[in-house]
Order: C-alpha cells, then structure tokens, then sequence
C-alpha cells in the first residue's frame, strides 16, 4: 500500500476516493471500503483513503487549550481506537490500494469548501469518484455538506456517491458505540462492532522493572496517546513478529499503587514465556475484562492480587480455547 502527504499537486493515476477519519476500521468502515476497492477496480482507478491527522477535533481542541479568549471550548475530542500506524495496517488488510494523510493544520481548517475540492480533491488527488458518508461535512467551519459536493462534481470531472450508515445486529456502527461499549469493559460487543478483537500495538519499551520485582515480568508497550478508550486488568492475547500468539494478562492504566502522573500505561504479563521483547513491535488483543484498576495498601497486596489475575486471566482463556 502507497502511503502519501500533503495538499500539493502530485504526479500520480487518477483515483477512486473515500474520505474520513476510520478511527477503529469498524464494519461500518469495512463496508465502505469494500465498496471503495470493488469500484476502483472496475473503473480501473487505484483506490485511495483520504484521512486526516491529527482528528479535526483534537486539533480544534489544542487551538482552543492555546488561546487567551473566553469563547466556549469546544467538545472533547474523543479517545482513538487506533493510532496512525494502526489504522495504516487495517486499511492494507482491506485491500486498499494507496492512503493519504494530511495534516490538519490551519490552513486546511480555513479552506473553503470549494477550496478543499479544488486543491485537495481535484488537483492533489485525481479524485475521479468519491464515496461519502450520509453524514459527511468537510471544509471551514464543516460548511460543506453531500449537496454542494454533488453541485461541484461536474466542473471538476468527478462522481459523487453516499453511503447509509451501516447497522450491525440491529444497531448502526461507528466509532462512537466501539468506543462506548469499550468503556463500559464490553469486549464481546466491542468485537461484534469491530469484527476482531480490540487491540492495541505498539513498540515494547524500558519500564521500571518493578513487575519482574514482583515476580510478575511485563513487556511495557508504548503508548501513541495518552487517553485510551478503555482502562483496567484484561485477559490479552499478544502478537509478535515471529512468535504465536501468546497468552497474557495486561494492565492498561495510571498505576495507582505506584506511581502518580496520571500517565497511561500497558503492561503486559506473558504466561510461561521468557524472551526478551525490548524493542520489538506487539499488538495486544483484550478478550476479557478482569477489573477496574485498583490502589493496594503495599506492594505485598498488589502482588497477591496480580497472581490472582493471572489465574483468572488463564481460566478464562483455557475456557475460550475449549470453546473454539
């Protein structure tokens, strides 16, 4: 998969285009795509993901952190499911052919919406057919909506086609409702939305050794942001280049007993498994919620209840494995 940047004129084939953060590549997305693949095969175009980083939001939200007006803040920007190498790696396993992130700064926050078409559509991109949410908004201040897009296509020699909102088992999918049930430690629903287990990766860093102290060894996987969307003690199955999958226990959170700088962390206990993982890649899989996190009186209380974690955490797996 061909990954490119930036809002100028590049040299590249016309292109098939869909546009969105995909925060998670939930089925909704998957639906979406497979539509986006299918099409620019048939019109002989590459299939391209528009995306955007950071998320619009967290961009408006740091801008309103920095200013000295008392205009109302904004909404939060919601917690990602996925960092940008993660939803990288979702894109390519759904066969997309070339993704392009631009950086959302300023100058694309000012852009009018016929501006956007204009330099990142049409000059940038080659866009020769689009597929748009029903919902989708895009230029300064959102002012652009499906029918001025559809209003513009002809001057600039494109298609436009929207799509429904997908619905899963009754409900409609997106970000939002992963991120909910994610939060409330539903990870059964959370992989009915996703279509696989929720998952986080990332490169295995130095921490403070306190859990081999403990007797308890963990692999420390580093962080992209500071907010996950969900927190506590999780029955995990963990990825490694070159290795099978690996049981575990993981803790995700600001560690209480030991520290407080309110700083997220993923510590993950590997069962029976001793290589060192210092600078390798993991992708952790939580399958089942153990419990919040909690504060211990001492380290000696803290130890007994991670051995207790780690016996439910393979109760709960011998029980998966039993059950397919």
């Amino acid at each position: 998969m061909q990954i490119t940047h930036g809002a100028r004129s590049a040299a590249s084939p016309p292109v098939a285009l869909t546009i969105g953060n995909f925060d998670g590549v939930h089925r909704g997305h998957q639906v979406m795509l497979e539509r986006l693949v299918r099409q620019a095969r048939e019109r002989r175009l590459a299939s391209c993901v528009l995306t955007f980083e950071p998320h619009p939001r967290e961009f408006f939200e740091r801008l309103q952190e920095r200013s000295t007006t008392p205009d109302a803040a904004p909404p939060p920007a919601p917690t990602r499911l996925t960092n940008l190498r993660e939803k990288l790696e979702l894109l390519a396993a759904q066969g997309v052919e070339r993704v392009h992130v631009l950086r959302f700064a300023p100058a694309l926050a000012a852009l009018t919406p016929e501006a956007f078409v204009e330099q990142v559509l049409w000059r940038a991109l080659a866009a020769r057919w689009i597929l748009i949410g029903d919902d989708f908004r895009f230029g300064a201040r959102r002012a652009g909506d499906i029918s001025l897009l559809r209003a513009l296509a002809p001057g600039f020699g494109f298609e436009v086609e929207a799509m429904d909102t997908v619905e899963h088992a009754g409900s409609r999918v997106s970000s939002s409702v992963v991120r909910s049930a994610l939060a409330a430690g539903d990870l059964r629903a959370a992989e009915s939305l996703l279509g696989r287990p929720y998952s986080i990766s990332g490169r295995v860093v130095h921490g403070n050794k306190l859990g081999r102290e403990l007797g308890f060894a963990t692999a420390n996987v580093q962080l992209k942001h500071n907010r996950p969307p969900l927190m506590g003690i999780y029955a995990v199955r963990a990825h490694i280049e070159g290795a099978p999958a690996l049981p575990g226990v993981a803790s995700l959170g600001v560690r209480p007993t030991v520290r407080s700088d309110g700083q997220a962390v993923l510590e993950v206990h590997l069962f029976d498994f001793e290589r060192d993982l210092y600078r390798h890649h993991m992708r952790v899989e939580f399958l089942h919620k153990i419990r919040d996190e909690a504060r211990f009186a001492d380290l000696d209380a803290l130890k007994a209840q991670i051995a207790r974690d780690c016996e439910e955490a393979k109760n709960y797996l011998a029980t998966e494995h039993d059950h397919g």
